[in-house]
């Protein structure tokens, strides 16, 4: 496959995506917007579209202004059929782009935390079964969007309840990180450190440092993509 994402600031990339891409043989190409010479895809030289995280907000077009095309990209993506992944700020866009409010989310959740799949998920069988054990994965969002009408409500957590949805198998958003490896976090930590401010629901940075749960998130993280871009 020849698989393409939006990229919106250095340190927010694809982490193991890109080992199971080449594990795969599958081709990445990208957009990256915090580079000026960034240049869009062209729909039909593309199978799958993945959106990634970022610290910007989905209606900040006033200082982000390729926001505006990001998001025509991806409406476009979705009325031509491509499969289209979004993870934190990538599935708050893709809400958006569906009709679906965007705020700020009761809890901001930083950190290590399980989700566990809604009942409805069992509409989507493979995500059910991947999510239904309530796998711990990596969150780092202040924002929450709401579920579009028409979407299956796929997950939740303590912090919140609208954590994925889909719609069929062509559109996947993960409010949450399964694709997080420890230079992720790292490197997260050194330019986002501010985010980290004490709540209920984010950790102190001995624990966002844990690789407790990196070898579950791999094998997460291989099974969902696999599964959704088969």
């Amino acid at each position: 496959m020849n698989i393409h994402y939006f990229q919106h600031v250095p340190y927010e990339g694809l982490g193991h995506i890109q080992s199971w891409a080449a594990a795969n043989g599958h081709q990445l190409t990208a957009t990256r917007f915090f580079d000026e010479t960034w240049q869009l895809p062209k729909l039909e030289e593309i199978d799958a579209l993945i959106v990634l995280g970022g610290p910007m907000s989905v209606f900040d077009e006033a200082q982000y202004g390729w926001l505006t095309d990001e998001k025509e990209v991806i409406k476009a993506a979705i009325e031509g059929g491509k499969k289209v992944l979004g993870i934190c700020l990538g599935a708050q866009l893709l809400a958006n782009v569906l009709g679906a409010a965007v705020k700020p989310a009761p809890n901001k959740e930083i950190g290590w935390f399980p989700v566990v799949a809604t009942d409805e998920a069992k509409a989507l069988p493979w995500f059910y079964e991947l999510f239904s054990g309530s796998p711990t994965v990596f969150h780092w969002h202040a924002d929450k969007f709401e579920i579009p009408y028409g979407s299956i409500n796929l997950a939740s957590s303590e912090a919140n309840k609208n954590q994925a949805f889909a719609v069929g198998n062509q559109l996947l958003a993960l409010q949450f990180h399964v694709e997080t490896t420890p230079a992720d976090v790292k490197v997260l930590l050194e330019n986002a450190w501010a985010d980290v401010v004490p709540g209920n629901f984010v950790q102190e940075e001995a624990m966002l440092r844990s690789d407790l749960a990196l070898a579950e998130n791999q094998r997460l993280c291989n099974d969902v993509l696999t599964r959704f871009l088969r």
